[in-house]
């Protein structure tokens, strides 16, 4: 068993937090939600965090003149909560040095597609799903992996396969594959808080 004191990095709005504080109240999930980081002052995440009761902070090139100084502030005010995991919830940023060798192999990011596919710099939210159907696929999903220095990579920790329907806009595979980020989220947070998953066998 781990006692998860989560800490979330999020761009948005925030509905990938939203579902795992409602597992955390709802005793689906036994985590602590120990802190919001957002890099929008004005995101719905950070309004989340503050309903829900959670410390929040806004972080970013706007409140630190550096990223070297923005990526120490975010790796103390995680260390500040005594975060021993870190969520990325529609974080659009790339984490900076300090941050990912601090917590390496407990930083976990969601991506709306089967990874290694569709990935990196500038696949993000809409722009996944209008690659995915332009491409013809068939099948589409959901992707946890553990968080390194690129974009979209590390260690795969679980996928969710969501088959491409012939009558999908671009709003309802969205709105059918962040059903299925929700539900994926908080299952392999509860695996990892179970012991079932091993993020210390999983990293590479």
């Amino acid at each position: 068993m781990m006692n998860l004191r989560l800490g979330f990095l999020a761009s948005g709005g925030g509905s990938n937090l939203q579902a795992i504080i409602d597992a955390c109240k709802n005793g689906r999930l036994k985590a602590e939600c120990c802190v919001v980081i957002s890099n929008n002052s004005k995101s719905k995440a950070l309004k989340r965090g503050k309903s829900a009761g959670i410390p929040t902070a806004h972080l970013s090139t706007k409140t630190h003149s550096t990223n070297e100084q923005l990526d120490l502030a975010i790796t103390e005010k995680l260390e500040e909560h005594k975060v021993n995991l870190v969520i990325l919830a529609g974080y659009m940023k790339l984490l900076g040095p300090s941050t990912v060798a601090k917590f390496r192999n407990r930083i976990l990011n969601i991506h709306p597609a089967l990874l290694p596919r569709f990935s990196g710099k500038g696949f993000y939210g809409k722009n996944i799903h209008k690659s995915v159907l332009s491409s013809n696929e068939k099948f589409t999903g959901v992707t946890i992996h553990l968080v390194d220095e690129q974009y979209d990579h590390g260690p795969i920790i679980a996928q969710k396969r969501i088959a491409i329907m012939k009558e999908d806009t671009l709003e309802s595979l969205e709105q059918r594959v962040l059903s299925h980020e929700h539900e994926l989220y908080v299952n392999t947070l509860r695996q990892i808080a179970s012991g079932e998953i091993d993020l210390g066998s999983i990293a590479l």
